[in-house]
């Protein structure tokens, strides 16, 4: 009978030199990846503009940064169309299209990934709330009108600005700042730039 060696008695005769340059290149191979993906969507994405409102600006060990809520996180079933029932932590898709503003407004959430219209793009998200309150006129959550939203993160949710300049952003009128994002055919988003007053502010690098 033929005794094959095991993968333990293979490494081990590799020099502890290789092993770790082939680790090194392993993970450098893994990283690259992950920012081609990034770049493949910032370069070729579906651009979408979205409104947003920026709360606690500061990550006192990476930096400056603002987190982004946006008008199509919170999500009223009853005025949308696809699927009815979610848990949280589901994973969803939300078709957008522009609105007279140009900014994307929510046309409906499900579970299945349906066909982009009407110029717009499908997002996938995860259902962070079940059960959230309703939004007014102004954005603002209103639990006085019901709790039949969902809340739904994207991953645009935290942006990375210069150091220093997150306190400037956060304290802006939310109705004054816009990012405009990248979708991929597969429904990810990456931020490409965030302005305000329309004005250029930030500008994302493709790496």
């Amino acid at each position: 009978m033929i005794r094959l060696p095991s993968a333990d008695a293979i490494t081990g005769r590799v020099a502890p030199l290789w092993r770790g340059l082939a680790a090194i290149v392993l993970l450098c191979g893994l990283i690259l990846a992950l920012v081609e993906s990034r770049a493949g969507i910032l370069r070729s994405g579906t651009e979408i503009r979205l409104a947003t409102a920026p709360v606690d600006p500061r990550d006192l060990f990476r930096g400056d940064y603002v987190i982004l809520n946006y008008k199509i996180s919170t999500l009223d079933l009853s005025k949308l169309d696809g699927d009815k029932t979610f848990e949280r932590n589901q994973p969803v898709f939300v078709r957008v299209a522009p609105g007279a503003d140009g900014l994307a407004e929510a046309k409906g959430v499900y579970l299945v990934r349906p066909s982009a219209t009407g110029g717009g793009a499908v997002l996938e998200g995860k259902v962070t709330s079940a059960s959230a309150c309703v939004t007014n006129a102004d954005g603002d959550p209103d639990c006085n009108a019901g709790r039949r939203a969902i809340r739904v993160a994207y991953g645009l949710e935290s942006y990375f600005v210069p150091q220093g300049t997150g306190r400037a952003i956060e304290t802006t009128d939310k109705a004054r700042i816009e990012i405009v994002a990248a979708v991929s055919s597969s429904g990810q988003a990456a931020i490409k730039r965030l302005l305000i007053d329309g004005k250029l502010v930030h500008q994302e690098p493709p790496y």
